[in-house]
């Protein structure tokens, strides 16, 4: 094997490779990425045997076919100091070591035989179809903050994401939970599609999303009943799914939430942030005392101090109510608009969160006690 490559297209797809290679394998060839070189084109491939992740780089100057594998953090940091954009001549030699040479470094890595490397064929030709990247991404950032990490309960440690109906018109919906608080995301969708409800893997969904910042395109989509893959352009994702029962979303949903208030969305984040400057773990709750256009954020540590913050607002009734600081933070770094809307029912009920931006996402959180 024996090919030259750019630098910084090695670096990016060797970088993607990071994130699903398990950082403490058990299995030496696990730590490994395979690397294919055949008809002008180079394709990298790494797994933790939940998740396949292939990348192919093209116009490749391949001046002898062949696969190994070698360590891929030892690659990847080696290829990261290289100089930005320079060319790397790459070559399997005699005694099986990668040789890795560009302007004055010259490196001969350890490798293990490619045929150890473990690799499922599965057919995906049926229930495809296919999204708008930046579409996708959207529904996974507006939920992925929202996944639970708690490890009994497997099922709320992803995202749900399914098919549904409102009105005539279909959706592809997204929901998260770790059951005190709650993302749910929707996309638009032209017609029916072939697709059962899956639940999503964290780090399916992490390595899926840096994927998606770097891509403007279609996603092709395909599950087939434990697996589902993505493909992109130049890259494949394939990840086993989550084996277990979403709860019933639906019903968590707040119907009776009639007091509303809107806020200016910047202010409202900084004063959430600041005042729980004052609390070290971030578990002190922030309490609103609200009044008619008045919301009181306050913080009280008891190690720590007090702080206090007063923002106009719209709102015509009066309402204490207290929540974890960093949900709200999250909710609202991921607005799009000017503006917050919270609709509240009373003080031990959960609160419902809009963007008036965004018609398509929705987030409920659950008050604190006291």
């Amino acid at each position: 094997m024996k090919f030259n490559v750019n630098q910084q297209d090695l670096q990016q797809a060797l970088n993607y490779c990071q994130g699903v290679i398990e950082k403490r394998s058990t299995l030496p060839i696990l730590s490994n990425i395979l690397l294919q070189a055949e008809n002008s084109s180079l394709t990298i491939t790494a797994t933790d045997l939940d998740l396949i992740f292939i990348h192919k780089l093209n116009n490749i100057e391949v001046l002898e076919e062949g696969k190994t594998t070698t360590t891929s953090s030892i690659m990847y940091d080696i290829v990261r100091k290289f100089s930005s954009g320079k060319k790397i001549n790459v070559k399997l030699n005699e005694s099986n070591k990668l040789h890795l040479e560009s302007e004055k470094s010259i490196f001969n890595l350890n490798c293990i035989n490619a045929s150890e490397f473990p690799l499922t064929d599965e057919n995906f030709s049926k229930n495809e179809f296919s999204i708008k990247s930046k579409q996708f991404l959207k529904l996974l950032n507006k939920c992925k903050f929202s996944i639970s990490n708690d490890e009994t309960r497997h099922y709320l440690s992803g995202i749900y994401i399914h098919q549904n109906e409102i009105e005539d018109k279909i959706y592809l919906t997204a929901v998260a939970t770790d059951s005190h608080r709650m993302s749910i995301s929707k996309i638009r969708l032209e017609e029916k599609i072939e697709f059962e409800p899956i639940i999503l893997p964290k780090k399916t969904i992490f390595q899926l999303c840096s994927l998606l910042d770097n891509y403007d395109g279609d996603v092709k989509i395909s599950n087939i009943k434990s697996k589902i893959k993505f493909e992109l352009s130049n890259s494949i994702l394939i990840s086993k799914l989550i084996d277990g029962k979403f709860p019933n979303y639906i019903q968590v949903i707040p119907k009776n939430n009639q007091k509303k208030l809107q806020v200016d969305l910047k202010p409202f984040l900084s004063s959430v942030d600041r005042v729980a400057s004052v609390s070290l773990d971030k578990k002190d709750g922030v309490k609103f005392n609200l009044k008619k256009e008045t919301l009181n954020l306050s913080v009280n540590n008891t190690n720590s101090g007090d702080g206090k913050e007063t923002l106009v607002v719209n709102f015509d009734h009066d309402l204490e109510i207290s929540f974890n600081s960093r949900y709200l933070i999250d909710v609202a770094s991921q607005l799009d608009g000017d503006s917050i809307e919270i609709f509240f029912n009373d003080t031990g009920s959960p609160a419902l969160i809009k963007d008036p931006s965004d018609f398509d996402s929705i987030y409920v959180v659950m008050p604190m006690k006291g």
